[in-house]
């Protein structure tokens, strides 16, 4: 729209949290216009084929799908719950395993049947994964929002935040072992050992203790819905749109403009992506250095390294499960560890496919790796829209990595060469270049529980009509960015209001 007939709003950036606050706006009346950089929407939801199998980029599995559940009510609302093709993971939906260690260790769907299958292999320490469940939910129920009940209190002073998550599982139990599995799939959230609060483990895990599912042929469906319900509701959704600054009017935003000069007009702006790149495209002097600075000295979360391998046909079965593996029983290493020792811990994921079910067509394996691995070759930028190449160096160097990951993983599936037609991977820069963090992180910043408020981000900036969305404004993930989406909307809609409206939808 032009200068005299500007949006409601403009959101800048179509990963979930963007798209979500344009559908909830848009269902609400609002004039609202999504710009993505890439040629595909969604952000950590985008899909990409190699040789006709699709992987995702960062949905591997989602939590809280069943009827009644958190997330299965927003999906409801959004109405994707009828639209999305989805396959329910198998009872022991994670496998936790070491080297050297025969046996698999499982985190079962449901708390009766995930306390039920631990005990049967820690029987001494019944007691402790009884307590372990109890305190997992009743932490979730200290946050209204994550249950989509209203709430005036703030839960900001709470002294669950302060709590560790190591610390409170070497309190819980002295069997290194069991501490070990139930922190074994802190990979969900980028687990450091003296940072990572124990709510942050909590909210996560209990989503996929509850349900868990995966997107069949990837979790772009989730994106293409949105859009097209906001499209159907008169919004306007573009690809290949890169905001690269703003003009002012006063003290406000009065547009976005785009790399190529295009400005879009606005009432308020919305940005979905990380709050240090908004302040990046933002002018001088408009936001006191003070802010500024704390939000720039936040640490963000490590970014990955990820095998895609392409298999052979009917190689390998598929597995309704993921697998964490771990060298040892220092299960929070990976993030922070030398490159003589990685990697020390990997996921290994078969996404579902909508063809021949039985046997998979592709594996994902991901491994933590820190942006300073690939930092010579920061100054290129690789994308569907933006091709260039990286050179010799950087391809060698990704061979090197990718036999390194082969030769661990093969340690737990022997036979795993066998079955490999073609192996693709990715690394911290593809992260930085598709999904816009500077340093690919992938869940943005860290949380830490010895300074829980420091990382608490409000949707509000100190620009009056430029607010924030997206994994650093709540949690990351599925349900962590619908939440977050929920809370900024809330500036502009009653809370309560909105909340009645999920709740009944």
């Amino acid at each position: 729209m032009n200068e005299e007939h500007p949006y409601d709003f403009v959101i800048i950036g179509s990963g979930l949290g963007g798209l979500e606050c344009g559908y909830i706006l848009a269902d609400e009346g609002y004039s609202v216009c999504v710009l993505e950089k890439n040629h595909q929407l969604g952000g950590n939801l985008q899909v990409f084929s190699r040789e006709k199998v699709a992987f995702d980029t960062g949905v591997h599995y989602i939590g809280g799908l069943e009827e009644g559940q958190n997330l299965y009510q927003m999906f409801k609302y959004f109405g994707l719950m009828d639209k999305l093709k989805l396959v329910k993971m198998d009872s022991k939906f994670d496998r936790i395993t070491f080297n050297g260690d025969p046996v698999e260790y499982n985190h079962a769907q449901g708390y009766d049947a995930f306390a039920k299958s631990l005990i049967e292999q820690f029987p001494e320490d019944e007691g402790a994964i009884n307590e372990y469940c109890k305190t997992v939910q009743e932490i979730c129920n200290h946050f209204p929002l994550y249950n989509l009940e209203y709430s005036q209190e703030s839960y900001l002073e709470d002294k669950v935040l302060g709590i560790g998550v190591k610390d409170y599982l070497e309190q819980l139990t002295s069997n290194e072992k069991l501490q070990a599995v139930l922190g074994g799939s802190n990979m969900l959230y980028a687990g450091i050992s003296d940072k990572t609060p124990l709510y942050v483990h909590a909210l996560i895990v209990n989503t996929y203790i509850e349900s868990s599912y995966r997107c069949i042929d990837g979790g772009a469906q989730i994106a293409k819905h949105l859009a097209k319900s906001i499209r159907e509701m008169g919004g306007v959704v573009l690809k290949r749109t890169e905001v690269t600054s703003f003009e002012y009017e006063g003290k406000e935003i009065s547009c976005a403009v785009t790399e190529d000069g295009e400005r879009f007009y606005g009432k308020n702006f919305i940005s979905n992506i990380h709050p240090q790149d908004t302040l990046d495209m933002v002018e001088d002097g408009r936001v006191r250095k003070a802010y500024v600075n704390r939000i720039k000295s936040l640490e963000n979360s490590v970014s990955a390294f990820i095998l895609n391998i392409v298999c052979k046909p009917e190689s390998f079965e598929y597995q309704n499960y993921n697998y964490y593996h771990h060298k040892t029983w220092d299960v929070w290493k990976g993030v922070d560890e030398s490159a003589e020792t990685w990697p020390s811990s990997y996921m290994f994921s078969t996404p579902a496919h909508s063809e021949n079910q039985k046997y998979s067509k592709g594996i994902i394996v991901l491994a933590y790796m820190k942006y300073s691995e690939v930092q010579e070759w920061e100054k290129t930028l690789r994308t569907v829209v933006k091709p260039s190449e990286r050179g010799e160096a950087y391809e060698k160097f990704k061979k090197e990595k990718e036999e390194v990951v082969l030769k661990e993983v093969e340690k737990k599936f022997p036979h795993i060469r066998d079955c490999i037609k073609t192996v693709y991977s990715s690394t911290p820069l593809t992260y930085r270049d598709y999904i816009g963090n500077s340093d690919g992180s992938i869940y943005g910043v860290v949380k830490d529980y010895n300074a829980p408020l420091k990382t608490f981000i409000t949707p509000k900036t100190k620009i009056p009509n430029l607010y924030l969305t997206g994994q650093n404004i709540n949690l990351h993930g599925i349900l962590g960015v619908s939440i977050s989406s929920l809370v900024t909307c809330s500036e502009f809609i009653d809370k309560k209001y909105l909340l009645d409206k999920i709740n009944n939808a």
